[in-house]
């Protein structure tokens, strides 16, 4: 733990502050404890101070003083015959000097409490937020990590089999797919890093022209078509020919690339299946829907997906083998086409369809 500390400043001083906001609470409901005694050993003090001048109006009155000249000397007292005492209206008064003394030190200890309360609050949030996206990030770390190390190592094997052997023209043709697969794989995952990071920083230029949903959809399947039929995974397309769209192509690419590739990653683990792909006009609005059959989520999880480094396991969502990147795309693109991005399943084991939907304003102002 020490060592952890030390190699982390930054959570160091969290821990640092959280520790000094507790310690400053407890010295205010001290000093809150403390300040409800003075106030009450000041009134007692006060009342004992009142005794002795009772007790000194008497002895005046014994001595023939009359009563006039008593609540002169004594304006606190009051003399009834051969009685003297404390008036009531003096008695309630340092009652309620008393109480308000109290009722002021509750109030201001009460706002310096909520605010330390707010400050360990939001500290606490944030050093739990930083694990949490740390935790993220060393997982998204060690997935790249594999996920590059797969291809490179059958980059490898496939280049010292054609270097070593003599191999038949079939034998060449299939080592040349499949580095070229793994060639695809490695460009997909960089690309999805920098799509990243650029959309996380904001550094996006739309720059929007008219598109035809239907043939930017069929350039994205003519590029994962190996992957497909190694797959076993079949498309259906029902997209009208005349939907077009005004929008930023290379968002539109990246928005349908990665949601067939999410499809097709979540259809592999069943040993094939099926995805359609369907696109129409929803009150103004254009709406495409990516449906596969694969492994499906739970439905509570639906929004989990769409975060950054979010992956889940297979036993109850999808791409556990992915980046954590591609559906965090997508959202982030429809963000900045002001549009939105919705994932829906039945559970694990029934598929599940994603859509993203572009605003009326967006689809029908093309010049």
């Amino acid at each position: 733990m020490a060592m952890t500390l030390r190699s982390d400043p930054i959570r160091f001083l969290h821990i640092v502050m959280i520790g000094l906001q507790v310690f400053a609470v407890a010295q205010v409901l001290w000093w809150l404890i403390d300040q409800r005694m003075v106030a009450a050993e000041h009134t007692h003090q006060i009342r004992t101070l009142y005794t002795y001048d009772v007790a000194a109006g008497l002895r005046l009155e014994a001595a023939g003083v009359n009563g006039a000249e008593i609540t002169a000397i004594f304006p606190h007292l009051q003399v009834s015959g051969e009685t003297v005492g404390l008036k009531p209206e003096a008695a309630r008064a340092l009652d309620d000097a008393q109480r308000a003394r109290v009722n002021q030190y509750t109030w201001e200890s009460g706002f310096f409490l909520l605010v330390l309360a707010a400050g360990i609050a939001v500290l606490w949030r944030g050093l739990s937020g930083e694990a949490e996206v740390r935790r993220k990030q060393d997982n998204f770390l060690a997935m790249v990590s594999h996920q590059f190390k797969t291809p490179l190592a059958s980059l490898q094997l496939s280049l010292e089999t054609m270097l070593r052997r003599q191999l038949s023209p079939e034998r060449f043709q299939q080592l040349s797919h499949r580095m070229l697969d793994d060639l695809r794989r490695m460009e997909n995952m960089v690309a999805k890093i920098l799509d990243s990071a650029r959309l996380d920083r904001g550094r996006v230029q739309l720059n929007r022209e008219r598109i035809s949903v239907a043939e930017a959809v069929r350039h994205v399947l003519a590029n994962v078509e190996d992957i497909a039929k190694r797959e076993n995974v079949s498309f259906s397309v029902d997209i009208p020919a005349d939907l077009d769209l005004y929008a930023d192509p290379v968002a539109t690419d990246g928005v349908l690339r990665n949601l067939i590739d999410n499809a097709i990653a979540a259809v592999a683990p069943m040993k094939g299946g099926a995805i359609a792909i369907s696109g129409r006009r929803h009150g103004g609005a254009l709406e495409i829907a990516v449906k596969d059959s694969g492994i499906g989520f739970e439905p509570g999880d639906a929004e989990r997906l769409f975060e950054k480094f979010v992956r889940l396991d297979t036993s109850g969502g999808r791409d556990a083998a992915g980046t954590g990147l591609g559906l965090h795309i997508v959202r982030r693109f429809m963000h900045f086409e002001n549009g939105e991005a919705k994932a829906h399943s039945d559970g694990p084991g029934k598929g599940a369809t994603f859509t993203v939907t572009w605003p009326a304003a967006v689809t029908l102002d093309a010049p």
